[in-house]
């Protein structure tokens, strides 16, 4: 099994099948424990990227009474959570003490204020991204949702080929291949059941979700790769960088939520319709991020792929026997399989663990 250095233990699924890593790496010989850390790696993986689609998904179509959440609240909401965990885990490593962690912010973010601009463009895209998955999920099942969102492994690998230079070789590209053709699959039109205005609106919501996907894997490939590069530039430890860019995410998404939703906030409140199910969503979307950063110096790519690939099956399975959304047919199912193979043939290629780095 491969384990990372401990200041490159963080990337994001699709930016690591992507990028070589150049800090060091340390062969650890197989053992008892490191099989059943990287069994705990590969179960933590699937549940935390099954468990955020499917609850945002059932948050997003269950009938409540009263007015529906806001996804922009539900951001905002997240990326203030992240600020929080990321400074107390700062703060434990100042030793518990508040004037050391007033010193370290000051000295790293305020004094720093360049490089603490820097992370505007790659957090107002994340903001971006997150609002475009409630969009996605408001108009997809949890199982179409999670195949074409793959799609981020192309664009990551086209934005690292173009921004940092990656090179790929030949069975990374015939994986990418394949991954758009499992993708275009999925996304074949079937006949729908129901009169002619029942049809129209399905349709109309599968191109909104399609496209909402679309400009998510667009931007988190863009994202991820430009935070990549900045990462590589400073020697900032992940936490701080991490606390800089939610600062400029909660900011940002505060406006855009006051811009598009701001008259239901005046009427409603910033935090209506808000349920315990939303308030897992929201605890989801913002510790995500920081649980796949502890559990990741333990899965290697091979495990990295197998992981999605379970998430994929258990997000149809539940889409279809739970949440009652979704109806597969032999071309969806063929679909998914080439994007499962895609994501396996791709992981294979990269021999070492990636060091890429994710906003958590």
């Amino acid at each position: 099994m491969l384990q990372l250095d401990e200041e490159n233990e963080k990337c994001e699924p699709e930016a690591c099948a992507v990028a070589p890593p150049k800090a060091r790496s340390v062969m650890v010989l197989s053992s008892p424990h490191s099989l059943r850390l990287k069994y705990i790696s590969l179960g933590v993986l699937v549940l935390q990227t099954t468990s955020l689609v499917l609850t945002m998904r059932y948050s997003r179509t269950l009938e409540e009474e009263g007015p529906r959440y806001l996804s922009s609240s539900a951001v905002v909401s997240a990326e203030f959570l992240k600020i929080a965990v990321c400074t107390l885990i700062v703060f434990v490593q100042s030793n518990l003490s508040l004037r050391a962690l007033n010193h370290h912010l000051k000295e790293e973010i305020v004094n720093k204020s360049g490089e603490t601009l820097k992370l505007a463009v790659p957090a107002a895209i994340y903001t971006l991204q997150n609002n475009l998955l409630y969009v996605a999920l408001s108009n997809l099942d949890a199982a179409t949702y999670q195949v074409t969102y793959q799609l981020k492994i192309l664009t990551t690998a086209l934005f690292s080929i173009s921004m940092l230079g990656k090179k790929l070789g030949f069975y990374q590209w015939l994986s990418l291949l394949i991954l758009m053709a499992g993708v275009t699959l999925v996304q074949w039109p079937t006949e729908s059941i129901g009169d002619s205005e029942q049809k129209v609106l399905f349709a109309s919501s599968q191109f909104v979700g399609v496209m909402a996907v679309l400009m998510a894997c667009v931007s988190s490939g863009f994202a991820g790769v430009y935070f990549e590069k900045i990462l590589k530039e400073t020697k900032q430890s992940i936490w701080l960088r991490n606390i800089q860019l939610g600062l400029f995410s909660f900011i940002l998404g505060f406006v855009g939520m006051l811009v598009y939703d701001g008259e239901r906030v005046r009427t409603s409140g910033m935090f209506q319709g808000y349920s315990i199910i939303t308030c897992v969503v929201v605890l989801l979307q913002a510790l995500g991020g920081l649980v796949v950063a502890v559990v990741i110096k333990y899965a290697d790519n091979i495990l990295k792929g197998f992981a999605t690939s379970v998430s994929i099956i258990v997000s149809t399975l539940i889409s279809y026997f739970i949440l009652a959304d979704f109806n597969p047919t032999s071309v969806f199912f063929i679909g998914a399989v080439l994007v499962i193979a895609a994501t396996f043939l791709y992981s294979y290629e990269v021999k070492t663990p990636s060091t890429s780095v994710i906003k958590v």
